[in-house]
């Protein structure tokens, strides 16, 4: 009997989702439909992504497709902590471009009961694993892997060819720096 009377009582318990691929492959556009759902169902909602991403809009998420939701920008994972407050929703986007410290921060966040909806890069233009997404895929609940189109090909492409000269990791752009490429295609890309 004593089990039983406790079986209802267990702390609600939230999820870590991720969803990850290559540039131009739907991550963001998947973030938005999974955070405009949650919004549908009444659910308090808040969207964080990097101050440092500023490509399409500084105060809003927005999809190569031009769908957005509003957000706020933040310059480092510990702000989430201090601004999650009373929410059901997580949704953070960009995650590659966050500190390593982003991996505690979900985790929390999800034992305390928030379900927590991450997109990023799992892979730099070098096609090396990205900053803290593949730690954050070692914790998440659920992984969803998307795929864009290869430009030159046309197969899957899991790769996100840089034309620019420029070594930095952290170059931001669109298709005027980036394509999608499939393994073959980006091998040999890569060797002109």
């Amino acid at each position: 009997m004593f089990i039983e009377s406790n079986i209802n009582n267990q702390k609600k318990v939230g999820t870590i989702e991720i969803v990850v691929g290559s540039m131009f492959s739907g991550k963001t556009e998947e973030l938005i439909r999974r955070l405009k759902r949650a919004k549908i169902a009444r659910q308090n909602v808040e969207i964080y992504k990097p101050v440092t991403d500023v490509r399409y809009s500084e105060t809003e998420v927005v999809s190569h497709d031009e769908n957005s939701i509003r957000s706020t920008p933040i310059e480092n994972s510990a702000t989430i902590l201090m601004l999650a407050e009373d929410v059901d929703v997580i949704g953070i986007d960009e995650a590659q471009f966050f500190d390593n410290g982003i991996i505690d921060v979900v985790t929390k966040l999800a034992n305390k009961g928030i379900r927590i909806i991450i997109a990023g890069l799992d892979m730099d233009f070098k096609g090396n694993p990205f900053g803290p997404v593949p730690g954050l895929m070692a914790v998440a609940d659920h992984i969803t892997k998307l795929h864009a189109i290869c430009v030159r090909c046309g197969n899957i492409a899991q790769f996100s060819f840089r034309f620019s000269e420029k070594e930095q990791v952290v170059l931001l752009g669109e298709k005027d720096n980036y394509e999608p490429l499939y393994r073959s295609c980006y091998r040999n890309a890569n060797q002109l």
